[in-house]
């Protein structure tokens, strides 16, 4: 037997169940994989909570890295003792041991840690699709990110700022200014006492940004489209403070003829030949030290209530890693 965390029904983070559950051995065209560490996400907040729908009762988590135990008939890319990585779908990562799809796992570098590779697989995917492929952003642009101090925060800044961008970013307190500088961010914007708008017209001397990167929803989406440029482009890739509300096209038209889209990194994935190129750009701005990968909270899994808790309220910073 191996142990997970499973949930018979949504709501808060008591709902997480630790239980014991049989494992069984990889069929075609499956691996099983023993995890050394699992990434936190907030889209495991939006399964756990049923923002998110899925059939019940169910796993949750999207990401972890490990050692291949034992694969299945057809899998000819990975044999036992390989150390690999995901970010994939259905939800399941929070788990000691698990069998799965080979088509949505990569072999990760030596070079990355288990605890590195778990924290940077979704967090590090999406900020590559956010800006090499949704809105390339190229160099002596400034743009805006939000959440600059979190997990997608960090490492968009610091790719963002390798690519010769200027980078504007929101946070919360000083303290994330500062970290968020440290990682690459050239103004910090503290949204609890500034005007995030009206910072970023001054910045950019009236002209607004081409292009928002903004994982907070509800919140900042109006505010998001006042801070772009005529033709910007918004990109809303999440909704911490709640869903967005339905749009108005005349809202696009009058700021300028704006753009407006809402991606998700599995779609951007969804091919074996772009999981691969997305993983190994990912892998090759890690390794070459233009992206740190910053870990800065660790959890048992066993305690994933408690990690859960901690980035509802706003308390972490960077990736924070689950432990079996």
């Amino acid at each position: 037997m191996s142990k997970a965390i499973r949930l018979e029904k949504t709501g808060g983070p008591e709902v997480m169940q630790w239980v014991d559950v049989e494992v069984g051995e990889p069929g075609a065209g499956e691996i099983r994989v023993k995890h050394h560490a699992i990434g936190l996400n907030y889209i495991d907040v939006y399964f756990r909570t049923g923002l998110y729908p899925q059939p019940l009762p169910a796993g949750l988590g999207m990401e972890a890295a490990g050692v291949v135990e034992a694969v299945g008939e057809g899998v000819t890319n990975f044999k036992p003792g390989d150390r690999v990585a995901y970010a994939s779908r259905p939800p399941g990562a929070y788990c000691e041991v698990r069998v799965m799809s080979a088509a949505f796992v990569v072999k990760l570098p030596d070079a990355i840690t288990f605890e590195q590779g778990a924290a940077m697989m979704l967090q590090g995917m999406t900020a590559q699709y956010l800006l090499r492929r949704t809105y390339p952003v190229q160099a002596g642009q400034t743009i805006l990110i939000h959440a600059a101090a979190g997990g997608v925060g960090l490492i968009a800044c610091q790719w963002a700022k390798a690519l010769g961008a200027t980078v504007i970013g929101t946070v919360g307190s000083d303290e994330k200014a500062e970290l968020a500088r440290a990682h690459g961010c050239d103004h910090p914007i503290i949204y609890t006492r500034e005007n995030f708008t009206e910072r970023v017209r001054e910045i950019t001397g009236g002209a607004g940004v081409p292009v928002v990167y903004d994982s907070i929803g509800k919140d900042t989406f109006v505010h998001s489209l006042d801070a772009l440029a005529p033709l910007g482009m918004m990109v809303s890739f999440g909704n911490s403070s709640g869903p967005i509300a339905p749009i108005d096209s005349g809202m696009l038209a009058s700021r300028g003829s704006l753009f407006f889209t809402r991606p998700s990194l599995f779609s951007y994935i969804a091919k074996r030949e772009d999981l691969e190129r997305s993983a190994n750009e990912l892998f090759e701005v890690v390794t070459s030290g233009k992206v740190k990968i910053s870990v800065n909270q660790t959890f048992a899994l066993k305690d994933v209530a408690q990690a859960h808790i901690a980035l509802e309220s706003r308390r972490t910073t960077g990736s924070t890693v689950l432990l079996p």
